[in-house]
C-alpha cells in the first residue's frame, strides 16, 4: 500500500500518507479513490506521470464512491443493528459492551442478540483469545465502516453519544491519566457538534483540561507529535490570550522536540509576542530562550546570543530566580561556543551559585556540561571528564533526560579529544537513548550526526554511511551538516573523488557557520577534496590560514584541529615541503606528555618513519605508529602505516618481512573498500613477486 501511495503522489506528506493507510487497512481501493478524490478537489496536480499535492492537505473524507458504496450495505441492515453501529462508531474502532450499553439506547442483554448478528454478517469482530489483553473487546471489521456509520448521525446525536461515553469513561476509570486522550477527543468532538448549545463553554473548557493533560501525558510518553497536536488543539479552544500562549509555547517545545524549526518558530514567536505585550518579561524570556535555541541549531550562533542576552536584561533588574539562573546557564553555553571565555564564565559561577542555592537541579547539569566545554578548550580534558561525569551522575538521579543528553554528547567528545573513541561510541550511544526517551529528535538527530567522525575513525564506514541516510530520512541532516561532512574522508579514501566534492558542496552552510568549529570542519574537508583532485598546494594553503586560529579557539585536541595538522602533514610530504613536514611534526612533539592527543603522537611518529634517514629509525617510527593507531582502534590508519612500512621494506629488497604486512593491510583495505589504497598494496606486491591475487 505504501509503495502504491508512493508512486501515484511521490510528494504526498508524511502524516496525510499514514492517515491514508491507517484508514485503508490494506484496501487498494480506498487509497485509488482517496486520490481521485484529492485530483478532482483540486489538492493534487498532475506532474507527468505521478501526482504532486499543490499545498497543504488538512483532512481527508472518505471519498463519495466507497462512502456511497458502504453507506448501501449499512442501509440494508435492521434499522436496531444499523443505531447500534452508530453508536459504536462515536466509541472508536474497539469497543467494550460495558461501554456500548452506556450510551442511551438498551442493556447489554439486550445488545447482545444484535452484537451476534453483526458478527456473521463480518462487519464487526470479537477478540476470543482469552489470554488477549483485549478479550471480549468488539471492534469494527474495517475502519471505513465506523467512518460512514458515524457521518451518518446528526449534530446533536453525535453530541449526546459523545458527552455519554465521557461520563461512563470517567465513571468507570476515574483520575486515571490512561485514558484522558480518549475523554479528550470525546469531549472535543461533543464541543464541535454544538458549538452554540448552552453549556457549550463548560464542554469547551473540558475539553481544554483534557488536551492539555493529553499533551503533557503524550510529552512523557516521548510522543513529540501527538503532544504538539494535544497542545495545539487545546490553544485553539482557550478562552484568553495568556492561556493561548502557554499552550503554543507548549506545542513549540513539542514541535521542536520532532525538529519541525518552522513550526516551532512560528508557535514561540506568537507566544512570546503575547507575553510581551502582557508586560510578562519572565514567561516572555523562558520562549525567547527557545527561540534562541533553534537559531543555534540553524547555525546562527550571534543571533542566539544576542537573543538571549535580550531575555536576560529585564530579569537583571529583578531578584535572581529560577528563570535567571536558566537562562544565564544558557547564556555562558552560547558564550563559551562562540569563544567569548571571559564573559561567559562569569554567567557559569552565576548559574551554578543560584543553581545549588536554589536547589535547581537541571540548571546546575547544564551548567557543569558548560564549564566542561570551556575546559574541554584549555586542553583540560580530565578535569572536563570529571565534571561531565559528576553532571550526568546528578542529571540521571534527578530524572533530568534534557540534561543527561547534553552532559552525554559532551562526554563522547571529550572522549574523542582524547582518541578513545570505543568510549566516546558508546557515550554517544547513550545520548541517544536519553533523547529518545523524551523524544527529542533534534538532539538524537545531534549526537547521531555527532558520531559519524567516531565511526570513521573507527574503520565503521559502511554504518556511517547508513547512519546519514537515516538522519536524511529522518529530515535531520541540514541542520548537522558540520558534523555530516566527514563522510568527505570516506569519499577520498575509497577513491570517489567526485562523490567527495558533491558531498562537501552539499554540506556548504557549515562554511558560513557562526561556530569556528563548523568552520574548520569544513575547511579540513574542502582541503582534502583538493588534495585528492590534485591541487594539493591550494589545500596545503587552506589548513595553514585556518590552523593557528582554530588551534587558540578550540585546542589541539578538538578532532577537526587535529584531523587539519594531519591533513597538512599529509599535503607538505606530497609535495616534498620536507621543512613544513618537520615544522609540524616538532609542533606536536613539544607539546607536554599530557596534552599532546595520542592520534597526532602517532601521525608524528609515521611521519618521522617517512622521512628518517636510517633504517632502524623508520622501523621504531613505523612499528611505533601501529602500536599507537591499534591500541586508539583507527584501524585503517594502523592499515595504511602497515602499507608505508611494507613498500619501505620492499625499496630496500626485504620482500619477505614485506609481505605479513602487505596481507593485514590488505584485509583491512578491501572490508573498507578503499580501492585506491587496494591498488597501492597491489603495486608493492607485484614488486615482491607476490602470487597471492587482490580482489
Amino acid at each position: 500500500m505504501e509503495q502504491l501511495l508512493t508512486g501515484l503522489v511521490p510528494g504526498l506528506p508524511d502524516e496525510v500518507r499514514s492517515q491514508i493507510l491507517d484508514r485503508a487497512e490494506g484496501i487498494p481501493l480506498y487509497a485509488v479513490e482517496t486520490v481521485r478524490m484529492m485530483l478532482d478537489r483540486g489538492v493534487l496536480v498532475q506532474d507527468g506521470p505521478v501526482y504532486r499535492p499543490i499545498g497543504p492537505i488538512a483532512s481527508l473524507e472518505v471519498p463519495e464512491t466507497l462512502h456511497a458504496l458502504i453507506a448501501a450495505r449499512l442501509d440494508g441492515l435492521a434499522p436496531e443493528e444499523r443505531r447500534l453501529l452508530q453508536d459504536a462508531a462515536v466509541l472508536g474502532k474497539t469497543f467494550t459492551r460495558r461501554a456500548l450499553a452506556a450510551l442511551p439506547g438498551l442493556t447489554e442483554t439486550e445488545l447482545e442478540p444484535r452484537l451476534d448478528s453483526l458478527l456473521r454478517k463480518e462487519i464487526l469482530t470479537v477478540q476470543a483469545d482469552p489470554r488477549s489483553p483485549e478479550h471480549g473487546q468488539y471492534s469494527f471489521l474495517q475502519d471505513l465502516v465506523r467512518h460512514v456509520a458515524y457521518e451518518t448521525l446528526s449534530k446533536s446525536e453525535r453530541r449526546l453519544r459523545h458527552l455519554s461515553a465521557a461520563a461512563h469513561l470517567e465513571s468507570a476509570f476515574g483520575e486515571e491519566e490512561e485514558i484522558v486522550e480518549v475523554l479528550a477527543s470525546h469531549y472535543l468532538d461533543a464541543y464541535r457538534a454544538g458549538p452554540d448549545a448552552d453549556d457549550a463553554g463548560e464542554i469547551r473548557a473540558k475539553a481544554r483540561e483534557m488536551l492539555t493533560r493529553a499533551g503533557e501525558r503524550a510529552s512523557s510518553l516521548a510522543a513529540a507529535r501527538e503532544g504538539q497536536r494535544y497542545f495545539e488543539q487545546a490553544a485553539e479552544l482557550a478562552d484568553d490570550p495568556l492561556t493561548r500562549a502557554e499552550l503554543e509555547d507548549r506545542a513549540g517545545l513539542m514541535a521542536w522536540r520532532r525538529g519541525r524549526a518552522e513550526e516551532a518558530r512560528a508557535f514561540f514567536e506568537r507566544a512570546q509576542t503575547t507575553f510581551e505585550d502582557a508586560g510578562l518579561s519572565h514567561p516572555a524570556a523562558r520562549v525567547s530562550v527557545r527561540l534562541a535555541d533553534v537559531d543555534f541549531r540553524e547555525g546562527h550562533l550571534n543571533e542566539a546570543i544576542a537573543r538571549v542576552e535580550q531575555a536576560l536584561e529585564p530579569l537583571s533588574m529583578e531578584e535572581p530566580d529560577e528563570d535567571f539562573a536558566a537562562i544565564a546557564a544558557m547564556l555562558a553555553r552560547y558564550l563559551t561556543l562562540a569563544g567569548r571565555h571571559e564573559e561567559a564564565a562569569v554567567r557559569i559561577e552565576e548559574a551554578l551559585a543560584l543553581a545549588e542555592g536554589l536547589g535547581l537541579g537541571e540548571v546546575f547539569s547544564q551548567a557543569l556540561s558548560t564549564k566542561s566545554v570551556a575546559l574541554t578548550r584549555q586542553n583540560r580534558l580530565e578535569e572536563a571528564r570529571i565534571l561531565l561525569e559528576g553532571a550526568l551522575a546528578r542529571a540521571v538521579a534527578d530524572d533530568l533526560p534534557a540534561a543527561a543528553v547534553r552532559a552525554a554528547n559532551n562526554l563522547a567528545v571529550v572522549f574523542e579529544s582524547r582518541d578513545r573513541y570505543v568510549e566516546a561510541n558508546a557515550a554517544t550511544g547513550r545520548g541517544v537513548e536519553f533523547a529518545r526517551r523524551i523524544g527529542d529528535r533534534v538532539w538524537e538527530g545531534r549526537l547521531q550526526a555527532g558520531g559519524i567522525s567516531t565511526l570513521v575513525l573507527l574503520g565503521l564506514w559502511d554504518e556511517a554511511l547508513e547512519r546519514s541516510e537515516e538522519l536524511r530520512a529522518l529530515g535531520l541532516d541540514a541542520t548537522n551538516e558540520q558534523l555530516i561532512v566527514h563522510l568527505v574522508e570516506v569519499d577520498c579514501w575509497r577513491g570517489h573523488a567526485a562523490e567527495a566534492r558533491a558531498r562537501l558542496e552539499g554540506c556548504a552552510a557549515a562554511k558560513d557557520h557562526d561556530e569556528l568549529q563548523a568552520r574548520s570542519a569544513y575547511t579540513l574537508h574542502e582541503a582534502m577534496v583538493l588534495r585528492f583532485e590534485g591541487k594539493t598546494r591550494a589545500a596545503l594553503e587552506a589548513l595553514d590560514a585556518e590552523l593557528e586560529a582554530a588551534i587558540e579557539e578550540l585546542g589541539v585536541t578538538n578532532l577537526a584541529v587535529k584531523l587539519i595538522v594531519i591533513e597538512a602533514l599529509e599535503s607538505a610530504f606530497e609535495l616534498g615541503d620536507t621543512a613544513r613536514v618537520e615544522e609540524l611534526s616538532n609542533t606536536i612533539e613539544r607539546l607536554r606528555s599530557g596534552d599532546r592527543p595520542p592520534l597526532l603522537a602517532a601521525h608524528a611518529a609515521r611521519f618521522r618513519a617517512k622521512l628518517a634517514a636510517s633504517a632502524g629509525e623508520a622501523e621504531r617510527g613505523f612499528r611505533g605508529a601501529a602500536e599507537m593507531f591499534d591500541e586508539m582502534g583507527t584501524v585503517f590508519w594502523r592499515a595504511v602505516v602497515q602499507l608505508e612500512h611494507a613498500e619501505l621494506l620492499v625499496d630496500r629488497g626485504e620482500a619477505d618481512a614485506a609481505q605479513p604486512l602487505l596481507t593485514d593491510a590488505r584485509a583491512v583495505f578491501e572490508r573498507l573498500e578503499a580501492r585506491q589504497w587496494l591498488d597501492r598494496v597491489a603495486a608493492a606486491q607485484v614488486e615482491t613477486r607476490s602470487e597471492v591475487p587482490v580482489s
